[in-house]
């Protein structure tokens, strides 16, 4: 697949005109990584926008223990790297190919130069940023009012929304799938099985299916809007506590990362 295929494919470029879109192809360069292999490290400088043309990967944070907690999963399309060209921070995350992957790479400069002249690559931008941002908000309610066999069925929703609302083909291990939500694989495995012993779902080794959307959303708290409402009161009131004590112990973690 050609880069200019690629990139018509991501919500950030697909709007382009012809010429701005063959611009943009002419400045982006192919990497290869092989499965296992880091393509980003947490603090390194951000310089550069990064799009999955081939494979996946997944952004992560590692623990001190080695322990993993997997922020997202992106695909062929997905781009990740947005945040440190607009704000010039390190970069907030460890991106590691689960696969062999191929990937286009977007410097900051060049990037910063399409921006200027495509008010439609900053909306597109800002949109982007915003449904991630959301995302955020969704998955820290889960975590704080959900139990495993909610946030389960809460993920597999999210994924199965990603294509047509009733079939994942993103490819997932039980403990993939547990660095996610926060659990362990034999959890995750044993709430996968309920989950098909109750009808809810069909697992084979090419996808998931989702044969009971709405006993699945029942599970994962969506209950309607009395019940939402309910929901981000409760979400709102926990939080807080919860970001910042998160947030002390990662300053922390990195703070004595760098005094070493």
């Amino acid at each position: 697949m050609s880069a200019t295929d690629v990139l018509q494919k991501v919500p950030l470029f697909s709007q382009l005109a012809a010429v701005d879109l063959q611009r943009v192809v002419e400045v982006a360069r192919d990497r290869a990584y092989p499965k296992n292999s880091v393509i980003l490290f947490e603090d390194d400088p951000g310089d550069a926008l990064y799009v999955v043309a081939k494979g996946q990967v997944k952004v992560v944070l590692i623990g001190e223990d080695g322990r993993e907690v997997i922020l997202s999963v992106l695909g062929e399309g997905e781009f990740f790297g947005e945040m440190a060209l607009i704000d010039d921070e390190p970069r907030s995350a460890h991106v590691i190919a689960m696969e062999d992957s191929t990937l286009l790479v977007l410097r900051r400069e060049d990037f910063q130069g399409i921006l200027e002249h495509s008010a439609g690559i900053a909306l597109a931008l800002l949109r982007e940023l915003s449904r991630r941002l959301r995302r955020v908000d969704e998955k820290v309610g889960s975590l704080v009012l959900l139990d495993v066999h909610g946030r389960v069925a809460q993920l597999l929703l999210d994924l199965a929304d990603e294509t047509d609302g009733q079939r994942i083909t993103r490819r997932l291990t039980h403990h993939t799938i547990a660095q996610m939500i926060g659990s362990s694989r034999e959890t995750v495995s044993r709430t996968m099985r309920e989950l098909v012993d109750k009808g809810m779902i069909d697992v084979s080794r090419k996808d998931i299916v989702i044969r009971d959307r709405g006993a699945l959303e029942q599970a994962a708290g969506r209950g309607g809007a009395r019940g939402r409402s309910r929901r981000v009161g409760e979400a709102a009131a926990c939080s807080t506590s919860l970001i910042t004590s998160n947030l002390a112990r990662v300053s922390a973690c990195r703070h004595a990362r760098r005094t070493r």
